[in-house]
């Protein structure tokens, strides 16, 4: 029984390495909670100071970088949470599909890089407004669930003719 406990835990460890297909819907609501708390950080920092404030964007749109680019539980949030939060949890019971929580770590990064710029360049408003944005989506993640970027994502995808099996007959 133990070898094939260990044969289990085995293939989990590698398909984490690997971009799974499916990840635990808990995963982007954790990760869409701390974002919302550096997002709201950075709104409140730029009453202060706009250069603190557009760092601390960076280091958001970096975390949406490796987030988008790869696996989503290899960003900084999604490891924490998967390293430290899940082990005391019981089983996922829910699972979102990856590609549809890369697009939306795309979409943050896309937000973050205009708020970086607006409060860079001394547009205050453009970098509020989009961070603003980004903190609603997160915000929307975060209390209620709602992915924001989901119909983004159906349309994007069709545009692709590749529908993926979370967006058929939709």
């Amino acid at each position: 029984m133990s070898d094939s406990t260990t044969a289990s835990d085995s293939t989990t460890a590698s398909t984490a390495l690997a971009a799974p297909a499916k990840v635990d819907a808990r995963v982007p609501r954790f990760t869409a909670t701390v974002t919302a708390i550096v997002l709201a950080a950075s709104l409140v920092i730029a009453t202060f100071s706009r250069s603190a404030a557009a760092a601390l964007l960076v280091a958001q749109a970096a975390v949406f970088a490796i987030g988008a680019l790869c696996c989503p539980l290899r960003n900084p949030y999604g490891a924490i949470f998967t390293g430290a939060i899940a082990p005391r949890l019981g089983p996922a019971t829910a699972h979102d599909p990856v590609e549809q929580f890369r697009f939306a770590q795309m979409l943050g990064f896309f937000f973050c890089v205009i708020a970086v710029a607006g409060f860079a360049l001394g547009l205050p408003v453009v970098g509020g407004i989009s961070a603003g944005f980004a903190l609603f989506a997160a915000s929307m993640r975060a209390v209620f669930g709602i992915c924001v970027s989901r119909l983004p994502y159906m349309l994007v995808s069709k545009l692709r003719g590749n529908v993926p099996a979370c967006c058929q007959n939709k």
